[in-house]
């Protein structure tokens, strides 16, 4: 029998997370589980949008279409409370798909077989699948919030698919106060931050920015490539990339990158 590799020790570690919530209370649980010190400041508030005509004709269509990809696990939760309100049961013969693994079990939590990459948890890994390569005039419904990547959409659109967005929710810049911006930043002073979207990320800089916080040396947990090299560019010396974006994969890859900057084993890559 395989044993459970040790559980990460994060005792008196500084932790800040700057997820959306509910994601950001579950993954500061986490933390706290293996005695790290943790604050929640999200850089993003989420508002789902009202119920529209257009939406409602478009979920009462959902018969319609070959694949039903949701970009985030608030969006499929959001569209999966919508399908809920106007089908006693989901339709059959539709393809489902989750950006990430979260949102991939929010599907799955719903009695839906939704469709992985081997590996990755990202938009290109997701347009990596088979199913999803020749999509000449078969209907995609995309479950987004009314802005972000247009990679989706436009990657799909160029593949022959009939693409339809549903916005179901909008994005802003969470608002804090002056006190709890210092209280966080400068007096907690966080070792490593957890930042795991590239609007997360841009207005983490613009915080940095307006309230004169130096961040850039600490320890930066991004979600792929693309935010790493942002974060560079915007001066943070220390992004990594966790093995996913499992709340327990971040936990380890933080506990496994603060330990080797202790034991002078260099920076977190």
């Amino acid at each position: 029998m395989a044993t459970r590799p040790p559980e990460p020790d994060l005792s008196g570690r500084r932790i800040l997370v700057c997820r959306p919530e509910p994601e950001a209370s579950r993954l500061a649980r986490r933390f706290r589980d293996v005695g790290a010190e943790v604050r929640v400041l999200p850089m993003i508030d989420r508002q789902p949008l009202p119920e529209t005509p257009e939406r409602r004709t478009l979920i009462l269509s959902l018969d319609e279409f070959s694949h039903v990809i949701a970009v985030s696990p608030y969006a499929a939760r959001l569209l999966l409370d919508a399908i809920d309100t106007w089908w006693p049961q989901i339709p059959v013969g539709i393809r489902w798909y989750g950006v990430g693994a979260g949102t991939a079990a929010v599907l799955a939590e719903h009695g839906l077989n939704p469709r992985l990459p081997p590996k990755g948890w990202t938009s290109e890994a997701l347009l990596a699948l088979p199913s999803l390569n020749h999509l000449d005039g078969e209907k995609v419904l995309l479950a987004r919030g009314d802005t972000g990547r247009e990679l989706i959409h436009k990657t799909l659109q160029a593949r022959g698919a009939r693409v339809t967005v549903l916005p179901l929710y909008r994005r802003l810049p969470a608002e804090h106060s002056p006190e709890l911006l210092r209280a966080t930043l400068k007096d907690f002073a966080p070792e490593a931050i957890v930042a795991l979207s590239g609007e997360t990320l841009n207005n983490l800089i613009a915080l940095c920015a307006n309230y004169g916080h130096n961040l850039y040396d600490r320890l930066l947990i991004v979600p792929a490539d693309r935010v790493a090299e942002q974060a560079r560019a915007a001066g943070f010396q220390n992004p990594c990339i966790p093995g996913s974006l499992a709340d327990n994969d971040i936990v380890a890859t933080v506990a496994a990158q603060l330990a080797g900057r202790d034991g002078g084993s260099g920076k977190a890559k």
